[in-house]
């Protein structure tokens, strides 16, 4: 599989969806070649239903339109676990977030698009995070 530069935090996907003032740089993003992990797909749905109060009918239609559009989707097996409390540990991250960051990594991206992590922060020395916010 080639590497996809781009990994899309949950944030990214949700600001791209909305009327929000952040969604014209978010979708600029997902115009992009993006990877995503199944773990967005799943915080997607958590924050789509609780928070946005969308049905359970659209976010299965949106769901299934990021697993389309995505060219790549990291699966939260059990070494993305192991790596995930590495990275924790040393970076000093939420596990959850770790846990997507191993997963970016597994895909081989280089850059990871977050408003809610350190800018700048490079990750292993091989990936970047960058908050397209700024």
């Amino acid at each position: 599989m080639a590497e996809i530069a781009n990994f899309l935090d949950t944030n990214i996907i949700v600001y791209a969806l909305s009327g929000d003032e952040k969604a014209p740089a978010a979708q600029a993003l997902m115009r992009q070649p993006f990877a995503i992990s199944s773990q967005t797909l799943n915080e997607f749905a958590n924050v789509a239903r609780k928070k946005l109060l969308v049905s359970w009918v659209d976010i299965e239609r949106t769901v299934d339109d990021l697993m389309t559009m995505a060219a790549a989707i990291g699966s939260v097996d059990q070494k993305t676990t192991k790596d995930a409390i590495d990275l924790a540990t040393r970076y000093n991250l939420a596990f959850y977030d770790a846990t997507m960051l191993a997963a970016a990594l597994t895909l081989g991206c280089s850059n990871y698009y977050s408003e809610d992590l350190q800018h700048g922060l490079v990750i292993d020395s091989k990936m970047t995070i960058i908050n397209p916010f700024l």
